[in-house]
């Protein structure tokens, strides 16, 4: 049995690494296009549909750009920390062995954590901060997004069958 993230908190990690988001103009088309892709095969667990009146951004894991670059920020932060410091302590052991003196060395591992804190936060914010941010945006215009979510093969025929049936937008 698959499990989705749809309808429930979402998790940390993604379950299923695919996902395909559909920006669709109103309502009555945003659900046709549902019960489109439920015609073909694809079950409700895979699909969401998000806008007013449906599932919230959050209830489906779409989080804020603030939210993305200040976790990409803190994970990176973490990371460059550690790495910054044991590799600095390297060379401090290295230089002190070969007598030269290495007390600033140390300070060098926490200077590279606050650069991958900055780092991360530039990442989050043009990565994946971006796309959220986009969404968002056509959410507040009163636009619907559907989302499928599942295998690689079930989210590639739901985009088939979307791009067959899809006429091209007048805006």
């Amino acid at each position: 049995m698959t499990t989705s993230q749809f309808g429930r908190k979402p998790p940390l990690r993604r379950r299923s690494p695919h996902l395909a988001i559909v920006v669709l103009p109103d309502e009555s088309t945003a659900f046709q296009a549902y019960r489109l892709l439920q015609y073909h095969g694809i079950s409700p667990e895979h699909l969401a549909i998000v806008g007013e009146g449906y599932s919230s951004p959050e209830r489906v894991g779409l989080m804020r750009p603030r939210q993305i670059a200040v976790r990409t920020a803190r994970r990176l932060a973490l990371r460059s920390t550690i790495l910054g410091t044991v590799l600095c302590a390297a060379a401090a052991l290295i230089w002190q062995q070969a007598g030269i003196h290495a007390g600033l060395v140390l300070l060098a591992g926490v200077v590279s954590g606050v650069i991958g804190a900055i780092v991360g936060a530039l990442i989050g914010y043009l990565g994946e901060g971006n796309a959220a941010s986009i969404y968002r945006h056509h959410l507040l215009q009163g636009r619907y997004l559907l989302m499928v979510e599942g295998p690689e093969t079930l989210v590639r025929w739901g985009q088939e069958v979307l791009h067959h049936y899809s006429v091209p937008s007048p805006y």
